[in-house]
């Protein structure tokens, strides 16, 4: 199990590095020692887990991750049942509709549909949410989630930080049944987010849109507010 784990921190390591990595800044950043590294760097790259680049000699996740990532996908069956329900709130919204899955304390996206606009949100998939900051992430801590006891990282001026304000929101959120943030995560980005429930009101899935503050304001929010919970009651209604 420890040489899992390890093995795991290698990938982890380089899945959140801006750049390819060599193997003393590997070591450094998981706290494994060097020779270590270097056996679990030798047995990812024979599987192509990891990539060796020969002008440099650092690496880089390699190209198996992206066959078993798309395998996993594959298996998520909301994310075939909800691609026609993102195509119809892109259409009707003109903004980038998302899918996001429970994951660990908050969720990933799994699926998105990008605005047509040339100013516009991107949404990337197997992004996590900042479970405190995203309107996915709010919502996920109002259905599955546990909220923070401790003071948040802000991310920009927006950000809710405080553990009793942020619960104000969950309250809120269970109640009216959607969330969104105002340039929370990112300062001119909205999002408006609500949930997908099975049976007992089980979370399996959050649905976003997201757009350029901009465009995107609080109103222009509200009025796609009911559309989006329109299509999130028909596909909860699969699940029940």
């Amino acid at each position: 199990m420890g040489t899992v784990e390890r093995a795991i921190a290698v990938l982890h390591a380089l899945a959140e590095a801006s750049g390819d990595l060599g193997n003393n800044e590997i070591s450094r950043r998981t706290s494994i020692n060097p020779s270590t590294v270097s056996r679990l760097l030798a047995t990812l790259a024979n599987d192509e887990l990891v990539t060796r680049v020969a002008d440099t000699g650092r690496f880089r996740l390699g190209p198996r991750l992206v066959e078993l990532g798309n395998a996993a996908l594959a298996r998520i069956d909301l994310r075939e049942l909800c691609r026609p329900h993102l195509e119809a709130l892109t259409e009707t919204t003109g903004e980038t509709a998302t899918l996001s899955i429970p994951y660990q304390q908050g969720t990933i996206t799994v699926d998105f549909v990008q605005s047509p606009s040339s100013v516009r949100s991107v949404a990337q998939v197997g992004r996590p949410s900042v479970a405190h900051a995203t309107a996915t992430g709010k919502v996920f801590l109002a259905y599955a989630g546990t909220a923070p006891a401790a003071r948040m990282a802000p991310y920009t001026s927006r950000t809710v930080t405080d553990p009793a304000e942020l619960a104000t929101q969950l309250d809120l959120i269970r109640r009216r049944g959607w969330g969104q943030v105002v340039g929370e995560r990112e300062e001119d980005l909205n999002a408006v987010a609500a949930p997908v429930l099975a049976a007992g009101d089980v979370l399996v899935g959050v649905v976003g849109l997201q757009g350029p503050a901009g465009r995107f304001g609080a109103k222009v929010m509200r009025g796609a507010v009911d559309v989006l919970l329109e299509h999130c009651a028909q596909l909860s209604a699969t699940y029940r």
